[in-house]
Formats: C-alpha cells, structure tokens, sequence
C-alpha cells in the first residue's frame, strides 16, 4: 500500500510513522490534507478529513479499483473499509458494522452516503429486479431521512439532528435483501430555531434552485420508497401545521385565556389535521383530566401553559412524523418471507452515523444527550479496538508492548449508572410531587457527585468564574471539559405532551395522522403508567445500539473537522489535534504499531494459503494446522516477521500478507479452471443423459399432439365448402406447436379468399381490387371513406351526376384520349383548388393512367394543366370526414384540392375513392 502512494503525500499508513507522537501525527495529517489526500489508515480504521470541497475520487472507477482488493492493496479510501466489511460479511458470513464517528461537520453523513452508493454498486452483477429495488430504497431512504433529519447549525450546513442505523440484510450471495432503520431523533428536545429550520428545509414553497432540485428529489425518494401521493400530502400537512401552530397566540380576557384573533389560524390547522376547529381549539385552551374518583372535569389553561402545550405539541408531532416515515420506509425494506433452509444464512452490514461530540457556548439538555452517546461509542470504541487488541495478545501468548489508553468506563457511569448517575438523577426529579426546579436538581447532583473526579459545578469549585451559581456543572468528557446549563433539563427531560393533543390527532379522519398518533385511542379514565423521560428512553436506545454493535466486526471511520471556516485549504493544527486526542487516534497507532498488522486462526489461515506450499495442498499430513501453517510461512521466506500464538498466527507486516495475497491470486484462475473441468464434464454427461430421455419422450408426444390437432381441424372444417362463409366462422382448435399450424391457417384462409373472391363477378373487379387497396393504404387512420357505396371513379362522364356537363367532358376526355393515348381513366370529379396564396375557385380534376389534368368547368373543361402521372410522389389527406386531398410531386408544385359531390350525390366520400384508385394502379 506504501508503495502505491510516494513520498510527497505523507504516510498513507500511521503505523509507518518513523515515531510515534503528536507531532508527527498531525504533521502528517496537514500535509496529507494539503495534498489532497483526505483518507489514511491506521490498520484497519480509516482517518477521513473533511475537504469541504467536490472531490474525484467516487467514480465508477474507483468502485472497480477498490471492488474484491484487500484492504492494503490499495491507498486509503472509505471504499476499501466499506469493501473489507462486505467481504467479511460475504465470505466468513460474519455480521459486520461500520461505525462513523467524529464532531458535527466532520463529514460522518457523507462517509455513509459513499459507503452505501459502494455497497449497492458492487452487489447484484445479474441486475435482478428485485434486489434493484431493495438498492433503490437503501439510496433512496438517505435523501428522505436527510431531509427530515438535518438541520443547517451555526457549525454545519447539513448537521444530522438524528443519529441513524441502518442494518442491510443480505442473502447468502452476497445481494441485498432488505433493512432496517434505527432512528434517534433528538428534535423533540431540539432549541426552536433548529426546528425551524429543519421544518424550512422540507416545505413546499422553495425559492432558490438548490432547494428545488433538494425539494424534487425528496419527492421522487418517496415515490421511489412507496409513499402514496396520499401519504405525501400528508407530510406537508402536518409540516404546515407546525409552522401554523408558531402563529398562534393567545390573550387573557376576564382571567380566562383565548386563542388572538378571528380564528382563521386554528380553522387552518383543524382543516389540515382533518379535525374540527372546536376541537382544536379546546385541546389549545383546556386540560381534561380525571379525578380521583373517576370524574371527567376540563382545566383551563394559564397563558404560559398554553404557550407550552402549544410548544410540546409542535415537537411532538415533529418527532411523530419522523418516526413514521422511518416506520414505513422500514415496512418496505424489512426482509420478507425468508426462510433459513431456502434461503440459506442471512448476514448483516450495520452502517452506523450519528451526531458527533458537541461543544457550544451554550451546552444544554441536547447536547449532554449527544456527548453521553459519544460517550457510549468511544467506551466500545476502546472495547472493541484497543482493549480487545492487547487482551488478544496477552491471551494468545505473544510478547508485546503494553499500552497505556484512557478508559471512559468512569464518565460513562457518572452519566447512565442506576441510582447514582446523572440521568437517574434527572428522572427521580421528574418524577418526585412537588414543584422541582432546575436548581433542587443541580444541587441534588451537587451533594451526591462532590467526590467524583469527572463532575464539578460553581458551588464544588467557587473560585471557577467560568460557570455561574445554580445554572451550570461540569463533565470532564473523554473528549475535553464540557460546562452545561441546566435551565430546561427537566422540562425537556419530561413528556409533557398533554393527552387532549394525542386524543385530537387520533380522532382525524386523516388515516396517517390517526396512524402516527395510536396512544390517543386511551380513554381519559384509563389508568396507564406516566411516560418515560426522554433520557429514560435515549438511554435504552443508545444501550441497545451499543449491544447491537458489540455483537458485530466492528470497522471505523474516525472523521476530523480541519477548521470552523468550512474552507478547503484552512487546516486549524489546535482544533484537529484535540479532536485526534478525544478520538484515540494516537493510541490506536500505538497499539497497532507495537503489535501485528494481521492475525488470523491458523485453521483458517491455513484454509486461505495452503495452496501456495506444495507441503499443505490439497491437504497437509502433519500433525496439527500448527506446523502446517509453519510450512508456509518458512516457504515463503518471513519467518522472522510473524508470531506464532496458542491458536492464531500474528503477521507484524501488511507486505508479508501481501505477497501471500499474489501468489494465491496468480494460483486460484488454475484450480478454478481445473475444478470447473472436472465438475462441467460431469453435469455435461448427466445432462447429456437427460436430453436423450427427454427427446425421445418429445419426439412421441410431439407426434401424438400433432396428428390429433389435424384431425381435430379436419373435423372441424369437413363441411367447409357447403357452408355460406366457406368455415370462416368456425373456431380453430389451440394448437400445441404454433410454428408449424399458423403455416397452415394461412392456407385455409387463404383457400377461403379464393372461394370468395370466384363469386365476384368480372365487371366488379376493378372496383373491388381499388377498396382492397384503399383499405391498406389508409390502414384504419380513416373511418369514412366511401367503402359502403359502388365507386363510380368517372364522374365528370355520368350524365346523372353531371347531367349539364357531362357531354362537354365526353368530348374533351375523347380528344385528350387521341392526343395522349391514355386508356384508363382513374378518377373525375368537380373540386375547390385552393393556391399558395390561400384563394380558392371552382375546378375539376381528371386522372388518367398517364396523367393528371386540372380542368376549368366554367369553359367548356379546358385544360389548364397537365402533369405527368410518373411525377406524383403521394397521397396526403386527413383523418376526418372532410373531402381534403393533397396531391404531391416531384416538381414540388403539389395539388390542394377539396373533392365535390354531384348533383347525384352532393355529400359523398370520395377521398377514399381517389386513394384507392391511385394505390391499385401504382401497386399493379
């Protein structure tokens, strides 16, 4: 891996560091960053920098680069991560998870994007539809959930107000099957400028082009997930009422509280909830409660209680609506319908992003939620790397190094322990009678936490000016010195959302809002157990996911914020040092550097690289997989570079391992070749077998369906000749093969038309033969033309249609016959010719079997133009009943005429009369 990189862009490894320390570590670090390379390893865990800029490196290419390499052979890339999680998922059916850490604006969410566009791109090579549609909804789901999720901050445009994991199922091919997302929305207790700005973000009225193309992709995700344009209708409903509800404000008149002005907000809201606007108002205005004795009573609300309730039922129905659509996104991608035995072992891909460490000058309720699950995730961040990697060793027998690392187990137990941590703390306030404010509790925590070394506040430590008496403490994070404010820890901590609220929304007619609201269908005299706290139920979430995690292979991706300017060439050498200091990078380079980049079972080292010892292929005979695996590291010349442990062998250098990789890979193609020899001359003679039994079966049902198909017909038509339609009435029997009985429909039709056509007599011919023509040249684009009626074709020449002019065109046909020796006259008839000029005059038209003739009526049928049949090039007219033709030719000089009837016949359809005689004289 060093080698494919030089010199001149650092490090791609920090286990090649010449020393390690900080120095060198963010040295490193900055030139890495300056020159463009965001991503370097420390073993196995990726260290991603934020570049703030559009970088090239995601393409198709880099996919096929990093598709089936190992980890080393390549430079460092979140796809080399994301690759060496799939195929230990795929090849070892071993669970696996990501986990994307670092502070707000680090660049965690767009590390999982990439990750999720590597998998779904490296999956399915057979493009089934199925699994593209499972893809399709993976992808898909992150636009939605980003949207309703992220908030623009003042350190991060896009910062992830929620944490997400995504379990992605897979078959035992390696395919997608389905998912399932965790959410950890943390809006509900989120400050209300935030709120705003995340509702802003998914409204429907967008000005700028970003946000509209923003707005219409979310849009097709839904689509593309399964959202009904019903559901997504909703979405904007409940979106609207929440921005509406921020209108509201209420008055007091006579010491009773009323919603200001003249009701049109809350007839709004009750519109878009598909409530009554009473209702509304009531749920606003009045508390029901139930008494001790079982009575129903309504309490009127202060101004500063309705302005809570008002506040808590915005954020409620936020949070609703984010878990319902996390709720149904999940309903269609959970797996369905798999079964073990058919579908063989089902392996996950955990992908895990959630909000980073945060530190503001303002740290409340929020982001002591969020740090404790920093918190959480660096304890198995230690658990499952550093710690785990010397207990290994030591376990395994193998001399090393001992490293010294910061536990946080203590910080984590200050925060979650029963009875003792701060958040047990935190819920025994809220649910203790009495009026407990902020300040009993953080002198409550005062008393009880003097003596631990991770928590302080203004009356432990009174000479600290940085924080203020009865407003904050202080927690000694793994990741530095966090001062919180306890003003709203147990408003926000409780579930304050009044019961009218939950009963309002149950009662729409709106069946999605009815769906996200199911607790409003308890009655008011119902007893039901008080709610838990929202640390309560961030606690539980937060532990679950980490024994979630634990269970999996854990891979990382360690994201660092260069500088606050969001610029891509600002590196802040202080800022990023912290942040390496609170990640354990450094410690983690120290582990890796004092033990072995590699370790592997040596049963299943051995299954890898036998085939590389002529000792150990196909099987070896020695005594334990022990020596056998000392068989091939002694072939191979790196003796002195591996460890040999009580069950695993430890290889201290990647290109040890890597030239193991080379030689496999040059070797497999020739098993594989050989194995597939082998295997297809087998099915080849099995299948061989097969095909003689089935061609001899086919040969004699093939000629027992055939001979009783003609016999059938032959019934069937016997009476063919004497009947009035010749059979054409009588129903064919389905044929069993269709390539040999649609030859011979042909030839009974074919027979049918000929005994049709021997009744028409002679002198219809003609005429016949014209509608034939007609009738295909048209091709059903013209419902009237003529078809019905006897075509007369010389009109001019019939005394009954032009009984005053019909002898002045005989003599002018007969001296044109002599003088251009025609001998058919295709069609006569009056007509309007409309000019180039739009103006339009009484004439007719004369076609023979040489020419057209354009004739003057009014004078006796002078010719006034004469073109040559052989120049018309086509026939164009509409589709309607109008008499339009136009008469195309190779001068380009066409004809617009607008065929007339005769006295005869005024409003006879005669274009298709002129089409058919032109067709049959052109095609014969």
């Amino acid at each position: 891996m060093a080698e494919l990189e030089a010199l001149e862009f650092g490090k791609s490894d920090f286990v090649l560091l010449d020393e390690v320390n900080m120095e060198q570590f963010m040295e490193n670090l900055k030139l890495r960053f300056e020159m463009g390379r965001i991503y370097t390893f420390i073993g196995e865990v990726v260290v991603s920098v934020n570049p703030y800029r559009e970088m090239d490196i995601y393409g198709k290419e880099a996919i096929s680069a990093y598709r089936g390499r190992e980890l080393y052979e390549n430079p460092p890339h979140l796809y080399a991560v994301a690759d060496a999680a799939y195929k230990a998922m795929k090849r070892r059916a071993k669970d696996t998870c990501i986990v994307i850490s670092g502070e707000s604006g680090a660049g965690k969410t767009e590390a999982s994007k990439y990750i999720m566009q590597y998998i779904a791109a490296i999956t399915n090579p057979s493009q089934r539809e199925e699994v593209e549609s499972v893809k399709n909804v993976l992808l898909k789901s992150n636009c939605v959930l980003e949207a309703f999720g992220n908030a623009k901050t003042n350190r991060n445009d896009n910062s992830s107000r929620f944490g997400k994991y995504m379990d992605i199922n897979f078959s035992f091919s390696g395919d997608p099957t389905g998912g399932h997302i965790n959410n950890y929305l943390l809006e509900k207790v989120n400050e209300e400028q935030v709120g705003v700005h995340l509702i802003k973000r998914c409204v429907v009225c967008l000005q700028a082009n970003s946000d509209q193309s923003s707005h219409r992709a979310v849009r097709t995700a839904l689509k593309v997930i399964g959202f009904s344009e019903d559901e997504i209708e909703s979405i904007y409903r409940v979106l609207a009422t929440i921005l509406l509800l921020g209108n509201i404000q209420f008055g007091t008149e006579e010491e009773i509280v009323q919603v200001e002005g003249d009701g049109e907000v809350v007839s709004h809201i009750a519109e878009l909830t598909s409530t009554q606007p009473q209702q509304v108002e009531k749920a606003l205005l009045f508390r029901t409660v139930a008494t001790g004795g079982g009575d129903v009573i309504e309490k009127g609300h202060s101004e500063q209680e309705a302005c809570f309730g008002r506040e808590a039922f915005s954020k409620a129905l936020y949070e609703r609506l984010f878990g319902w659509i996390v709720g149904r996104i999940n309903s269609v991608i959970e797996v369905k319908d798999y079964n073990p035995m058919l579908h063989g072992k089902n392996t996950v891909i955990g992908v895990l992003d959630i909000y980073g460490f945060e530190i503001f000058d303002n740290n409340s309720f929020e982001q002591f939620c969020i740090n404790y699950c920093n918190e959480k995730l660096q304890q198995l961040f230690i658990e499952l790397i550093l710690r785990q990697e010397q207990e290994e060793y030591e376990r395994e027998g193998v001399a090393w190094q001992h490293i010294e690392y910061f536990n946080n187990q203590i910080i984590v137990d200050l925060v979650e322990q029963n009875h003792k941590g701060i958040l047990s703390m935190l819920d025994e306030a809220c649910l203790s009678g009495g009026r407990v404010t902020d300040t009993v509790c953080l002198d409550s925590m005062s008393s009880r936490l003097a003596q631990h070394p991770h928590y302080t506040d203004r009356k432990l430590t009174p000479a600290d000016k940085t924080m203020e008496f009865q407003k904050h403490f202080r927690i000694r994070h793994y990741a530095g010195d966090v001062t919180y404010s306890v003003e709203g820890f147990l408003d926000k901590n409780k579930d304050l959302l009044f019961q009218d609220f939950k009963r309002l929304m149950f009662n729409s007619t709106n069946p999605v809002l009815k769906d996200m609201w199911p607790d409003g269908g308890l009655s008011i005299t119902e007893v039901t157990k008080r709610p838990q706290t929202a640390a309560s139920l961030f606690k539980n979430s937060i532990v679950a996911l980490v024994d979630k995690l634990s269970c999996k292979e854990p891979y990382y991706v360690r994201c660092v914020k260069p500088n606050e300017m969001k610029s891509p060439v600002l590196f802040d050498a202080a800022r990023c040092q912290h942040q390496v200091a609170y990640l354990g990078l450094l410690e983690n380079v120290r582990v890796r550097r004092a033990g072995f980049a590699y370790r592997q079972g040596y049963s299943r080292f051995l299954l890898r690289y036998k085939m590389t010892c002529e000792y150990t292929w196909p099987n070896h005979l020695m005594a334990t997989d022990r020596e056998a695996v000392e068989a091939i590291v002694t072939q191979h010349g790196f003796q002195d570079d591996v460890a040999y442990g009580h069950t695993k062998l430890f290889v201290r250098s990647p290109r040890s391992l890597f030239s193991l990789e080379q030689e496999r890979a040059a070797l497999i193609p020739i098993l594989v070749l050989f194995l597939q020899k082998v295997w297809r001359g087998a099915l080849a003679r099995k299948r061989c077998r097969q095909l003689r039994a089935v061609y001899a079966i086919m040969g004699c049902y093939r000629k027992h369906k055939l001979k009783a198909h003609f016999l059938e017909v032959e019934r069937r038509l016997a009476n063919a000749r004497n009947m009035a339609d010749y059979g054409r009435g009588v129903e064919w029997p389905l044929p069993p093969f269709v390539s040999v009985f649609v030859y011979l429909q042909v030839c009974v039709y074919r027979w049918w038309a000929h005994q049709v056509v021997k009744r028409i007599p002679p002198s219809e011919v003609s005429e016949v033969r014209a509608k034939v023509a007609a009738l295909g040249a048209l091709d059903g684009a013209r419902k009237a033309w003529g078809v019905g009626r006897p075509w007369e074709r010389d009109y001019l020449a019939n005394a009954r249609d032009c009984p005053e002019t019909s002898s002045s065109f005989l003599r002018v046909s007969k001296e044109l016959k002599t003088r251009d020796q025609f001998g058919l006259v295709l069609f006569s008839g009056l007509c309007r010719k409309v000019n180039r000029f739009n103006k339009s005059t009484d004439r007719a038209v004369l076609i023979t079997d040489k020419h057209l003739y354009k004739l003057e009526p009014r004078k006796q049928y002078k010719v006034l133009k004469r073109t040559p049949l052989d120049q018309l090039t086509g026939v164009s007219l509409t589709g309607g009943a109008d008499q339009t033709v136009a008469l195309h030719t190779t001068s380009q000089d066409d004809f617009l005429l607008y065929l007339q009837g005769g006295a005869l016949w005024p409003g006879q359809d005669r274009a298709g009369e002129l089409v058919g005689s032109l067709a049959d004289h052109f095609t014969r």
